[in-house]
């Protein structure tokens, strides 16, 4: 504490590092130009951990995890989270909050829960049978001296958009009905100096909770994989979110000067060179992958072209699963989710069974499913609506809904169910009386209730991938103009 009473914390905020252990390549951009650097991995977030906890003093230090945490490599997925419990109880962290991390089953996650050594915290997840929180709401820290308050709030969607067995038993709230309780109850009877809301809500979720919420200090944000290098103020609260892939560290430092507001000092961390990587952490790492590493070093194509997803209408790494897909079930029309997480192949580089596992590590059956024109239409405006909806709190999906084999050109500003301006398939007018062929990937990719016929060809998603990386090398999968904004 100074002299005039003046109290001090960091906190570090990490949030959809989707399971990336280890240094990959992140794309950045540069004016009209695009660049990829090594960076992340959970060496360097520890290391970096430590350098804060020794420059401000481990006392002074706050930690938190938004989540998807435990889903998006195959390290993630072959061992349903597990693998994870040891890295992630080194890095010393004090909470979390979720989404991807359900998709193994609740059970499955409360094991994981119960190992390690910080709560999950979530006032807006509840049991269908009793309203009952399966997880605390809210942790009291003190640090610095100073006490600080902090409420989880998960995925909003996770009932809503995932396979009915991630939330068995359980629904999900946004969490603006729970909120002000919490803030009064850790205020008026915790002591609480300092209220954080640890979110996986999404930034435009966010913005509009905090603007109906008073009281909040300090929002972290996650879900959407913003990189903000300046927060936002959105009616008294401070709001950050941090990137993805475990590429980077959001830091705030806080000042609490008596009688005054928090004084709070935001900073985007990058995980790279100049990072120190903790040499404990990476000896985890490399045990994790070490029954695997023959696998997914597997050298199976190169890449032509730039592959990431980090644009919203459509996405050259989406674009080589979609052919991938297509091929295997011989269609033209191809269909897949708009994810965010996968990180980016850059052009020229070799493609490994580690890059197919990241781009589609649930490693999904193809099928095949016939759809009206009609459906296809009704398909599309709807997930136009989850993505760009003008209420933010319905805005349910990820990207734009992926698409192979047609051209859609829409109004981003239009009322839901009218936003498409002209719909085309394989270059032709969309009959909707018409019943086309797709293939597509998982139940977000095409709806249980559009079309009939569904079936199986008979190969998951990333074997597809490796036979049409080997078919064509080096592979391409450039933008097309599948989905137009006009």
């Amino acid at each position: 504490m100074a002299h005039d009473g003046t109290r001090t914390l960091t906190i570090l905020q990490i949030n959809d590092t989707h399971g990336y252990l280890e240094p990959h390549q992140e794309m950045f951009r540069k004016g009209d130009r695009l660049e990829h650097r090594v960076v992340g991995g959970y060496a360097r977030i520890k290391g970096y951990f430590e350098q804060v906890r020794a420059e401000r003093g481990a006392g002074s230090v706050i930690a938190l995890d938004n989540g998807d945490t435990l889903h998006g490599t195959y390290a993630a997925v072959h061992s349903k989270g597990e693998a994870f419990v040891e890295p992630l109880n080194a890095l010393g962290l004090d909470a979390w909050t979720v989404h991807w991390d359900f998709v193994y089953g609740p059970e499955q996650l409360q094991r994981i829960t119960g190992r390690l050594d910080y709560p999950l915290l979530a006032c807006n997840c509840h049991r269908k049978s009793s309203d009952e929180l399966p997880f605390a709401p809210w942790l009291l820290l003190e640090r610095g001296g100073v006490k600080v308050g902090v409420i989880g709030i998960a995925a909003y969607i996770i009932d809503k958009t995932f396979p009915e067995h991630a939330s068995e038993g359980l629904y999900f709230t946004l969490g603006r009905h729970e909120l002000p309780r919490h803030i009064r109850h850790l205020r008026e009877h915790e002591g609480a100096e300092l209220i954080v809301v640890l979110s996986h809500l999404g930034f435009p979720q966010e913005c509009k909770l905090a603007s109906e919420v008073d009281g909040i200090d300090i929002l972290l944000s996650g879900h959407t994989h913003n990189r903000m290098h300046q927060p936002v103020q959105v009616n008294g609260a401070t709001i950050i979110q941090s990137g993805c892939h475990a590429s980077f560290i959001g830091r705030l430092d806080v000042e609490l000067a008596p009688g005054e507001k928090p004084r709070i000092t935001h900073q985007l961390v990058t995980l790279e060179g100049d990072v120190p990587q903790d040499a404990q952490m990476q000896q985890m790492v490399d045990a994790i992958y070490a029954p695997h590493r023959a696998m997914l070093d597997e050298v199976v194509g190169e890449a032509a072209g730039d592959l990431n997803r980090y644009t919203t209408l459509e996405s050259t790494m989406d674009n080589l699963l979609l052919d991938a897909i297509a091929s295997a079930a011989g269609t033209e029309l191809a269909f897949s989710n708009g994810w965010r997480y996968g990180a980016p192949v850059p052009a020229g580089a070799e493609l490994t069974m580690n890059d197919l596992w990241n781009i589609i590590p649930t490693n999904p059956p193809v099928e095949t499913n016939e759809l009206t024109g009609a459906e296809l239409r009704d398909m599309m405006e709807d997930n136009l609506e989850k993505t760009f909806s003008a209420d933010a709190y319905q805005q349910m999906g990820g990207f734009v809904k992926r698409c192979r084999g047609v051209n859609i050109f829409f109004k981003i500003e239009n009322a839901a169910g009218l936003r498409i301006q002209e719909f085309f398939v394989q270059g032709e007018p969309l009959r909707p009386d018409k019943t086309y062929l797709a293939a597509f990937v998982t139940a977000q990719g095409v709806p249980k209730k559009y079309g009939r016929n569904r079936r199986r060809v008979g190969i998951d998603a990333v074997e597809a991938l490796r036979r049409h990386v080997q078919a064509h090398r080096p592979v391409r999968a450039p933008l097309r103009g599948t989905v137009v904004a006009v």
